[in-house]
């Protein structure tokens, strides 16, 4: 059965092109109703025009679906509840966010200035953030709600001269472990997805016979799942190519040391057995890192 999102609202953050775009394009074709947020700046964030969120619109409108454009920036909180207002005004509710504005200002961390590591954690976290606070209340309201956070790769596992970037993507999936856990009981379901496509953001970063094959509309079917009335819940959806992968944050069994003077001495020597992935999990919450370090300490501590 094709997923169908028929009397669902979206609102798509950055989406006059790329990823979003395609996410718009692809919820609008299935049913839903669509605002098309892009502030439409250049790829470092600079400038502003909202014509490339009514291009969408047109597109969509044109193929018989429903959508309005909004030009707000996502730093900006005040714009952003306007935003949200729009399509309450407009459809009465909101199901679906889709953080997917950003920004990139790419140098080595030696070379970056400070104002734009804050630049693209403003537009990245801070934009989810802003967003996502917005529309929190009408979803709690509705006892329902799906929320997917764009993070990355570069935050994930890292990516050269993209520091300012790989901290946003990772706090996102931060933000996105303790947002799934308060909101489960109004059936907010709150995810990840780490797309690898090819996007104004890619221009020049990579060879053009890769850019070809990591196209947008490869990512897409990650995002409405996540999207979906069966999405999962804090799980961290990795996609492009075709190709679809999950990305875990784990825990491993580690081992009982002590607190004595020694300590940190012994833990250099044991410090592979410490990093050892067999037995590792998947924590449900932040609690069982806590749990699993105080039970070693009780096991170790019992008579032999």
């Amino acid at each position: 059965m094709a997923m169908d999102f028929k009397g669902k609202v979206a609102i798509v953050t950055g989406a006059g092109g790329g990823l979003g775009a395609q996410h718009a394009l692809v919820l609008a074709a299935r049913g839903a109703r669509v605002l098309v947020n892009d502030l439409g700046g250049a790829r470092d964030g600079s400038g502003g025009s909202v014509t490339a969120a009514q291009a969408v619109v047109a597109q969509i409108r044109a193929a018989g679906g429903e959508a309005i454009a909004n030009g707000a920036s996502v730093t900006d909180f005040a714009a952003v509840q306007g935003m949200v207002q729009q399509a309450m005004d407009a459809w009465g509710r909101v199901d679906i966010l889709v953080n997917n504005a950003g920004i990139l200002r790419d140098k080595s961390f030696a070379k970056m200035e400070l104002d734009d590591f804050r630049l693209v954690l403003d537009v990245h976290l801070m934009g989810a953030v802003h967003c996502t606070k917005a529309v929190w209340p009408i979803m709690v309201a509705q006892k329902y709600g799906r929320v997917v956070m764009t993070t990355s790769s570069s935050g994930l596992y890292g990516n050269f001269g993209q520091s300012n970037y790989g901290a946003a993507k990772m706090a996102l999936v931060g933000l996105m472990q303790t947002l799934s856990l308060e909101g489960a009981k109004y059936d907010i379901r709150v995810n990840c997805l780490a797309p690898t496509a090819a996007t104004r953001m890619t221009e020049g970063l990579m060879p053009e016979a890769v850019l070809q094959a990591l196209e947008p509309h490869a990512v897409t079917p990650a995002m409405l799942v996540l999207a979906s009335d069966d999405a999962p819940n804090r799980t961290i959806l990795c996609a492009g190519a075709g190709s679809f992968e999950a990305a875990h944050v784990t825990l491993t069994r580690g081992m009982w040391i002590g607190t004595g003077e020694d300590a940190a001495d012994q833990l250099a020597m044991q410090l592979d057995t410490v990093r050892a992935r067999e037995a590792e999990t998947v924590p449900e919450s932040g609690n069982a890192q806590g749990q699993n370090e105080v039970a070693l300490a009780i096991a170790a501590a019992r008579p032999a």
